[in-house]
Order: structure tokens, then sequence, then C-alpha cells
């Protein structure tokens, strides 16, 4: 079939292109009604079940077959004013708006078609966060439904400095897609990158934004993530007032931001509303943790089998103890447990909720002391493997506490076979990958290197608010002022 035949055509021959394009579709689902009009055949089609039925009949139908005069399309525009209207002269356009909930409306030997938007669309009420919990600031969440999330961020933001570029990605299935950032504050180079990288990516389709963000980062080599993934509709809204760029995908409850950093997974959006001391205690603590999730294990690996002399002498009596029924090499009893950790973790989060988390708090506990008893590990290691656990569940951004999971077996090996020598090595082949990475062009170690000390406040602690009236330079913001400092003391003193 001929997608670009152009109108004006007879009702006939529409009608057998339209039923045979969507010859799948049962005649319930494929509306195509003709009606007689002041002597002019008018065709109205659809798909059913994409359609919001009471619009069609109320707001279109009623108005257009109750009019007096004979019908063209520009009057159909002009005298049935609903939204999102449109006209073509293009079967490959009707064909690819049809399926999105469009009706049409063609007057025979008209040389162009109407269309609206009546898609009765599915979409889930706004909820609670469910991956990023927020003690402090708006329970608010991402949903399904593109329109819904840009009218959150609208509200947020209310600016006419926000800037929301549309673009359709996938040739088979087209999904709409949305660049989001302030124009007066975000970096041109920033912007083209990531607006070129959506338009030069061809692909059939994307399922979500997290497809997406693979298909357009600096590398896919790597198991550290190149842009920061969140449903908090507040975390896209600060972020893309510091200069960064946000995107979001229909029917995607996720969007991604970036340039980001390494340090970015760190920070949470408790700690905007929290004071600025215990914000930034506790974000080095969740560094602390990650680097503790990382290297707790493997140290105890390469402790007790090469190193006994850091091992105080009254701990290990009792690590002799405890090991003394064990017969399999420290590295071995360690992959084990970690193991099965790991598969405890991944059951409770793929079971329903009630159950999973039974599964983790029961599981843990019952199989460890069966582990315990039975001689296969030693009572230190389960603390050791339970405090590394504790310590990778402290990231706000599940994505970089996988990675530090997944990185914790090769370091485990590199303990088991070259001691604290293995650990070194292990850790200096990660700081250098990690200097190597980039994100949509920007360093991924920002601002460790390139050196910045004027953004450590913004990336390791948190100043105190009067002293945050300049925007974080490692991202090269057009706009580096967020206030007149001068101006604020002037105002906040006006009483004396």
């Amino acid at each position: 079939m001929k997608t670009n035949t152009l109108f004006p055509l007879q009702m006939n021959e529409l009608e057998v292109i339209i039923k045979s394009k969507f010859e799948n579709h049962s005649d319930e689902d494929l509306l195509f009604s003709v009606y007689e009009h002041k002597g002019k055949k008018v065709a109205v089609f659809g798909i059913t079940y994409l359609i919001d039925t009471n619009k069609l009949e109320s707001s279109l139908l009623t108005p257009l077959l109750s009019h007096e005069e004979a019908w063209t399309s520009r009057g159909i525009i002009n005298e049935i004013p609903l939204g999102n209207v449109t006209t073509t002269n293009s079967l490959k356009e009707v064909f690819n708006k049809i399926i999105l909930g469009e009706v049409f409306i063609y007057i025979e030997e008209e040389k162009e078609i109407v269309s609206y938007s009546l898609a009765d669309e599915v979409k889930r009420s706004l909820e609670k966060p469910e991956t990023e919990s927020v003690v402090i600031g708006p329970q608010l969440a991402f949903t399904e439904s593109l329109s819904t999330n840009l009218n959150v961020i609208r509200q947020i933001i209310p600016s006419t400095d926000l800037v929301m570029e549309k673009f359709t990605v996938g040739h088979s299935i087209p999904r709409e897609v949305r660049l989001v950032y302030m124009k007066s504050v975000a970096n041109d180079a920033d912007v083209n990158t990531m607006r070129q990288r959506i338009q030069d990516l061809d692909v059939a389709e994307i399922e979500d934004s997290t497809a997406l963000k693979q298909y357009i980062e600096d590398s896919s080599k790597t198991i550290f993530p190149q842009f920061y993934i969140t449903e908090l509709p507040t975390r896209l809204a600060y972020t893309i007032k510091e200069g960064k760029i946000g995107v979001l995908v229909e029917n995607s409850p996720n969007c991604f931001i970036g340039p980001t950093n390494f340090f970015s997974f760190f920070e949470s959006m408790e700690d905007v509303y929290m004071r600025w001391i215990p914000a930034s205690t506790l974000r080095l603590i969740r560094m602390f943790a990650t680097f503790a999730a990382l290297i707790l294990t493997p140290f105890y690996i390469a402790v007790v089998t090469y190193h006994y002399e850091l091992i105080p002498t009254a701990l290990i009596v009792s690590i002799g103890q405890s090991r003394a029924a064990v017969p399999f090499p420290p590295i071995l009893e360690a992959l084990l447990i970690e193991l099965m950790i790991e598969l405890l973790r991944e059951a409770g989060a793929r079971l329903p909720t009630k159950v999973g988390q039974t599964m983790g708090i029961v599981g843990g506990i019952v199989i460890g002391q069966a582990a315990v008893a039975a001689g296969l590990t030693s009572n230190i290691l389960i603390i050791v493997v339970a405090m590394s656990a504790l310590a990778s569940f402290t990231t706000p951004s599940y994505l970089i506490g996988t990675s530090v999971r997944v990185l914790r077996f090769p370091m485990m090996v590199l303990a088991g076979f070259y001691g604290l020598i293995g650990i070194m090595f292990g850790i200096s082949l990660l700081i250098i990958h990690l200097l190597r990475l980039k994100s949509i062009g920007r360093p991924y170690l920002t601002p460790l290197y390139p050196l910045k000390l004027k953004d450590f406040n913004k990336v390791f602690f948190r100043s105190p608010p009067d002293q945050k009236s300049k925007r974080a330079t490692m991202y090269r913001p057009k706009d580096h002022a967020r206030y007149s400092k001068e101006e604020a003391v002037k105002k906040r003193d006006i009483e004396k």
C-alpha cells in the first residue's frame, strides 16, 4: 500500500485504504462512519478503544451533524473549538496519528483531512516515590504520563525560561521525548550535545527512559551510570535550576539527568531541606559507607589469609576459634556468604512486597545461623558481610549501589589471591577507569579531576545558605549567580 498518497480522495477509496491498513482490527475496534450532510459525504474514523467516546459524541459528532450549513475543512476547525486540532494531506501521517487516539474528519473531495486528539489516556495517579524514599520534602513521584510529568515540572518551575524541547524517537514504534532545561542557565554545548545524540538516534523503538539513556551514554563499556535516574520531580527541578539537563520519555515513570559526576549519586534531596550541618554529615557518611561496602569483605579476606599481624591479639583468638570448624579458605567462605546475601536481596525484590520483606529478614537470620551452626562460615564473617550489605543500601541511587555490589566480587578475588596488594591494585584500576569516564563530555570525577576547590562545598558537603550565592562552576553554566549576596544582606538587615 502506498502511504504517501495525497488527498483529495473518493470516500469509498478512503474507506478501502483505512480498513485494509487496519485489517487486523475487528469491526468493533475500527470506527469508520460516513454521514450525508447538506449534499456532502463526511467520514469520521478512528480506533474506538483509544478514543474518549463521551467527547466524541458530545463535543464532535453533535455539533458536526447539527450544523445548518455545508461543511468545509476550515469551517470544521472554526466551528468546533476542540484543542489539539491539526490538518494533513498525507495518509502516512493519518496512520501514525490514528494509533495515538486521534479522530479524523474527512469531507469528500477536500484537499486536507482534519484530526482531533480525543485520546482516552490511561493514567496512574500521582503517588509517593517507591525507589527514592524521602523523609523531608514533597512526597511526589513521576507517572507514566508525559503530559502529567511536564505539568508537574511546570508547576514547580513557573518560569518562561524553562524549555521543554520535543523529539520523536523510534521509526517502528515512535515515542515522544522531551529535553528539559533552563535556557539562561544550561550550558549551550551540553544542550547541543544532548540534542544531537537524541536526534541522531536511529532505533526501531525505545522501551523506557533508562533504555534511551544507554543509547546516548559516552561509554557503554562501564559498570558506572553516566546519567542520574530519578523518579522525583523535585530532583529534576533542582538540578536543572543548577544548569543540568533532564530527559523525559512518554510511558516512563523516570527521567535521567546529565551531565552527572560520580559524587552526584550520593546527594539526596533531603540534603536540600535539612540544615547544612546534618546534611553535610549524612552526605559524608554515605560516601564512606559506599567505600566500606566495596572493601570491607575483601579486607577481611586479605587480613585473615595473609596479614595476621594487622589483627589485634585479643581479636585473633576469637577469629581463630570461629574459623576452626570452617573447611573452606576465607575467599570461598566469603564468596559463598556474599552470594547468599545477593540471592536473598534479589528474591526479596522480585517477590510481592510483604512476602519479599519477610524473605529478606527471616531468610537472612535463619540461613546465617544455619550456616554458622553447620560450620560453613564463621560468626565474624557474617557480621562483616551484614555490615557491607547495610553500607551498600545507604546510597540514594539504586544504580550506583548495584555497581558497588557487583564490583565487590572481583575485589574479593583480588584480595584472596594477592592480599592488600590486590585490593590496592583493584582500587587503582577503578580510579584510572573513573578518570577516563565522561558524562556528555564532562569529566566524571569533577571537581576532584580537574580540581575545582570552589565546588567542594556543593559536592562533598553543604555550605550555609548565605554562602551559596554562586552555582557550581564544574558544568560551566551560563549564569553563575543564583542571587546577589550583597542585596540579600541589605534586605535582611533593613530594620537595623
